[in-house]
């Protein structure tokens, strides 16, 4: 099972930087969502594939006709926050309203049900498993935000999952959850299906990993993964400029090879595949 999804976010959106955290800063950048959206939106029609778009809330406000555009094309519409700040920065409270705020508006714009989430930047920690409890409680059914592995921002080391499986809070309550997956690399749990990583690696290796011997992936692309034409983003440590900026003009190549090699799901049609009855169950605790 190949699950596909987007993070839908503009090229600025970029985590823990100080010249884009804060949300009032956003307007001096150029937008370039639009372009890189339909561009999206063209791959999957060339190619018969369904996804997934995480859309934030904000994004939602500003161009309600993308979300318009999204269900009509007929994909499905998930939560990626309002503001996408990361999450263990925030209080409960804090990521609460914020959840809220951009399920109410994706939900008016789309006039869709959304109950898939997925965290700005897998910014889910041991530390803030209260995350699960949030999402309950706003209604969702499904999350898409565990990330086995250390990361920048985060990554759960409690929560070993690598294929889907259900989280249950101490009272019982549970939300389904589909993990990131990864393959290990010279004993090293290393994620391939989308971001940097995806960008990196060469299409024969990636289509070894996404193969048919393999019982699950679950991707996470940003339209920003697929346009080279971005600008740079001031003040970037070296590493963090190569690792948002490498592979930019070869990626929408792989991603469609990928699309005619193998089947693809979004996230409601591979929730029906699976026997929830029958998945691992992960307390979580804070």
């Amino acid at each position: 099972m190949r699950v596909l999804t987007f993070d839908i976010e503009d090229w600025f959106h970029l985590l823990d930087h100080p010249d884009t955290a804060q949300p009032s800063s956003w307007k001096s950048f150029e937008p370039r969502l639009v372009e890189n959206l339909h561009r999206i939106l063209a791959l999957l029609e060339r190619t018969n594939a369904q996804a997934t778009f995480f859309c934030l809330g904000w994004v939602a406000e500003q161009y309600p006709e993308l979300v318009t555009a999204i269900v009509e094309a007929g994909h499905e519409i998930g939560c990626h926050s309002y503001y996408h700040q990361l999450a263990y920065e925030l209080t409960y409270e804090e990521f609460f309203e914020d959840t809220c705020r951009a399920k109410t508006i994706l939900e008016e714009v789309s006039g869709k049900r959304v109950v898939a989430y997925r965290i700005p930047g897998f910014s889910l920690k041991d530390e803030n498993q209260w995350v699960f409890e949030a999402l309950i409680n706003a209604g969702f059914e499904y999350d898409c935000s565990v990330f086995s592995a250390a990361r920048s921002h985060g990554g759960i080391s409690s929560l070993k999952m690598s294929s889907p499986g259900m989280i249950a809070l101490p009272d019982g309550r549970t939300i389904r959850e589909f993990p990131l997956n990864t393959v290990s690399i010279f004993g090293v749990p290393m994620v391939f299906s989308g971001g940097g990583y995806f960008r990196l690696a060469p299409s024969s290796m990636l289509s070894r990993l996404f193969g048919n011997d393999r019982d699950y992936v679950m991707t996470y692309f940003h339209p920003r993964d697929f346009d080279p034409g971005q600008p740079v983003l001031p003040n970037l440590s070296p590493i963090r400029r190569f690792k948002s900026y490498v592979g930019l003009s070869s990626a929408e190549m792989k991603l469609e090879r990928l699309l005619q090699q193998y089947d693809f799901h979004d996230l409601s049609s591979a929730a029906e595949q699976i026997s929830w009855e029958s998945v691992p169950v992960h307390t979580v605790r804070w």
